[in-house]
């Protein structure tokens, strides 16, 4: 019940921040004008940045599947994570897939699941951790250009507070897995056998180092790609914009649109990129709100 709550809420949202972003009939208009104006050109390298992301990302999750000693052809682990992917597109959150490929996952590795399960966590924790080192150095690049209006500076302040309480706990993790805390917790400790399960995990990836090194270097890649899918489909309409601006922009983006308020984060996408690149950059709010519209398509 309180997961169906949840998902009519999200959906609530999307609504009203579509309404909000969609309703005035002369934005619209200017949304069409735009569309027939396109440069179709750069929607084809959209795609190719996107091509590139999932590939980098499913060969990151073969690596990290490799080191839980789960040995699956290419083949089958680029299936599974396709089927993750698509069902990511429609299940409210970001994790949708993950549930998915993490029970397809379970149903051909039996007897390892623990092993599964975390080389699914684990991905998405070195994705976390590679997104906190580029928002950083783009944050400490462009920090007074992107805190110029109250209304950008709320949202970099926002995406810190939230990266920050990232940050938070992964060092909290890596202190529990380091002294290997976990198994001094009380028994009846909520999470306590998840926590020593995340704790073998780090140890086994950490002994690994040149395996997690390269998902490390993966996920560099693959987030710079999505910031460049982006940024095509932006130039594809025309969009007046320096490269490392739009770069620094996209960790907000990425990051608030990925919190549960919306479904799959549509409406909030679309905003962000309304405030962020029309107030900073210029760039029309008809455009500024297809670039988000069009990135997700």
């Amino acid at each position: 019940m309180k997961k169906v709550l949840v998902s009519l809420v999200q959906i609530a949202v999307t609504i009203a921040v579509l309404f909000w972003v969609f309703h005035d009939p002369q934005k619209r208009a200017q949304m069409a004008v735009a569309l027939r104006m396109a440069n179709y050109g750069w929607v084809v390298a959209a795609i190719a940045c996107y091509c590139l992301v999932e590939f980098v990302a499913a060969i990151r999750w073969f690596i990290l599947l490799r080191v839980q000693k789960i040995y699956l052809s290419v083949p089958r682990v680029a299936g599974l994570f396709l089927i993750g992917m698509f069902y990511n597109q429609f299940l409210p959150g970001g994790t949708g897939g993950d549930i998915i490929k993490s029970y397809l996952l379970l149903k051909e590795t039996p007897g390892k699941a623990t092993g599964a399960l975390l080389a699914v966590v684990f991905d998405r924790m070195v994705g976390l951790v590679a997104l906190i080192s580029i928002t950083g150095t783009l944050i400490a690049l462009r920090y007074n250009w992107l805190t110029q209006l109250p209304e950008t500076r709320q949202l970099v302040w926002l995406l810190m507070a939230i990266l920050g309480g990232a940050v938070l706990m992964l060092v909290t993790s890596f202190v529990v897995s380091g002294f290997n805390l976990a198994h001094s917790l009380p028994a009846r400790f909520p999470g306590r056998e998840k926590l020593i399960e995340l704790s073998a995990s780090y140890h086994l990836y950490a002994h690994h180092w040149r395996a997690t090194l390269a998902a490390f270097g993966l996920s560099i890649v693959a987030h710079l790609s999505t910031f460049a899918t982006f940024l095509c489909v932006a130039y594809a309409f025309r969009a007046q914009v320096g490269v490392l601006d739009f770069f620094a922009i996209m960790p907000i983006e990425r990051t608030i649109s990925s919190l549960p308020i919306s479904f799959a984060g549509v409406g909030l996408r679309e905003k962000i990129f309304q405030v962020m690149l029309h107030g900073l950059a210029g760039v029309p709010e008809a455009v500024a709100v297809l670039i988000g519209s069009m990135s997700f398509l």
